[in-house]
């Protein structure tokens, strides 16, 4: 039986001058129009308010190195990762500023990602080539995108090296041609092992396919990025002018050796209000990471007041803290400014924008999109947040020398992930980090890749 009531309409001429008469009949309309015609409509709605009460004042701070820059890659979960301790292995060499090599950990990512999709395709052979899972997983087999599990995957099995013992390259940040080549390699890839399994060819042949198929991405990732180095030569000298030598150094050496941090102790909270998700439950996300055999993606879900705690509480003890967001929303790059007032779209069209956070998250409006790190806290007298300083990857352009600020209705808004020590969190909680996870699909709003360049 058809049900008339959802018979589709279609668009009449009445309809059409209904409408053209109601925006004539209101010269606010008219006004917004001869504006937006002009200038972009971001500039025309920015209100003028929100920009002048905002500073880089902030009562608490972590001291920071300058402002680094990922360039046209979406490595922002690295950069912010390796921003956590670089100035803590500062400290420790009596330097005024610290990088680590960020082209180091992309060129064992990518080879990482590379045999995580050729084994993900092994899992999969007999899944149907037009099903939703295989056509998820030919999306972008190797991107530049990551979590923060992922990158303690990197860390632990290949340490660290400073940035001059891997400079970067063209190509490290501009990663759009090497992604392009890998990706037609490996969807190829894909499809003769796919092929080869309908043949009929044994496991062991399929391995030796895969081995072989590695050895293809191991030389491209090494004409784009240089060779990874096995050890190097470590010595400085720190800003009283004396001199050190460490010696030859693996990177693993090196990461013992010169860079404090217990990645056994940090753990990644997330904030996600929708109702098909719990709080104080651990999740997963089938067929995301990096690393075979690593750490998988751990998320324990917690109310908004519980991770922000967190944050606030180690910030104000002197540690930064790596965190996820959508920073495209309600966000001024020249600014520097994350502010949900910063923008008036509402008066500009007069129409109003209402979806919550866990609406935005089940119908596609939001998701993580950008790692960063939280380097301050403007409390008020009672304790109580304000504002973020946040440390970002791109540059020193922008904001206070590439540093920016974030409001506390922001961080609620659009924050999803923040990296803290397990020590913070109730002994309640923390029994939750042992129960197993609950498994997502990959195509989850929580399995976005922190990926903004």
């Amino acid at each position: 039986m058809t049900d008339h009531r959802h018979q589709p309409t279609p668009i009449t001429p009445a309809d059409i001058e209904r409408w053209r008469t109601a925006f004539e009949a209101e010269p606010r309309h008219r006004t917004a129009m001869n504006a937006v015609t002009k200038t972009t409509v971001r500039s025309v709605a920015m209100a003028r308010r929100a920009v002048v009460r905002h500073n880089h004042t902030f009562s608490h701070v972590v001291k920071a190195g300058a402002a680094t820059s990922q360039n046209g890659s979406g490595r922002c979960w690295m950069f912010a990762g390796l921003n956590t301790f670089r100035m803590a292995a500062a400290e420790g060499m009596n330097l005024e500023d610290f990088e680590l090599s960020q082209n180091y950990p992309m060129f064992w990512d990518k080879l990482e990602k590379a045999n995580y999709f050729l084994e993900s395709i092994l899992r999969t052979l007999d899944e149907p080539t037009d099903g939703r899972l295989i056509a998820w997983l030919m999306q972008a087999p190797v991107q530049d995108g990551g979590q923060w599990d992922m990158f303690v995957n990197l860390v632990r099995r290949y340490g660290v090296v400073p940035k001059e013992a891997m400079p970067e390259t063209e190509s490290s940040g501009n990663t759009g041609m090497l992604n392009d080549r890998l990706t037609v390699r490996l969807r190829e890839d894909a499809a003769r092992l796919r092929a080869a399994h309908r043949a009929g060819e044994t496991v062991a042949a399929l391995r030796a396919r895969k081995d072989a198929m590695l050895e293809e991405v191991y030389r491209i990732l090494t004409i784009h990025l240089g060779e990874p180095p096995r050890q190097f030569l470590w010595q400085w000298r720190d800003k009283d002018k004396e001199f050190h030598r460490d010696g030859v150094l693996t990177p693993l050496e090196f990461l013992e050796k010169r860079v404090p941090v217990d990645l056994d102790a940090l753990v990644c909270l997330i904030h996600c209000p929708q109702s098909s998700k719990r709080f104080n439950a651990l999740y997963t996300v089938d067929f995301l990471g990096n690393v075979v055999g690593g750490q998988i993606v751990r998320y324990l879900n917690v109310e908004m007041p519980t991770l922000k705690a967190a944050a606030k509480e180690q910030i104000v003890d002197g540690k930064p803290v790596w965190f996820g967001c959508d920073v495209g929303k309600s966000f001024d790059r020249d600014l520097g400014l994350m502010d949900m007032e910063l923008y008036d779209y509402e008066d500009v069209y007069g129409v109003r924008f209402g979806l919550d956070k866990a609406e935005r998250l089940d119908y596609g409006d939001s998701q993580m999109t950008h790692a960063m790190v939280m380097t301050g806290v403007d409390l008020d007298d009672e304790g109580n947040p304000r504002k973020w300083r946040v440390e970002n990857s791109w540059g020193d352009k922008g904001g206070d020398k590439g540093f920016m600020a974030m409001t506390d209705a922001w961080f609620d808004e659009y924050v999803y992930e923040v990296v803290v020590e397990k020590a913070r969190l109730s002994p309640e909680l923390q029994a939750v980090l042992e129960t197993d996870p609950i498994p997502l699909p990959p195509w989850d709003p929580m399995g976005a890749l922190a990926v903004a360049p």
